[in-house]
């Protein structure tokens, strides 16, 4: 009687545990999804920024030239 009560413990304790371990794996693969996207936003912005920094150079280099 007490081993088949501990196998059914034993059962309840295997089955949370998958049950964490899914949902932790299934957190991480959502996380890993989400720095993905970040990561190509982070680039997306570093283009504008560069897109930005040129057109200000020309405007600049322009502003010099009919102040002179």
């Amino acid at each position: 009687m007490a081993k088949d009560k501990l196998v059914e413990v034993s059962e309840k304790v295997g089955a949370a545990l998958g049950k964490a371990n899914k949902q932790a794996h299934l957190k991480a693969k959502k996380v890993a999804e989400a720095s993905k996207v970040a990561k190509e936003e982070l680039h997306a912005i570093a283009k504008q920024v560069e897109s930005l920094k040129k057109q200000l150079e020309k405007t600049t280099k322009r502003l010099k030239s009919a102040l002179s």
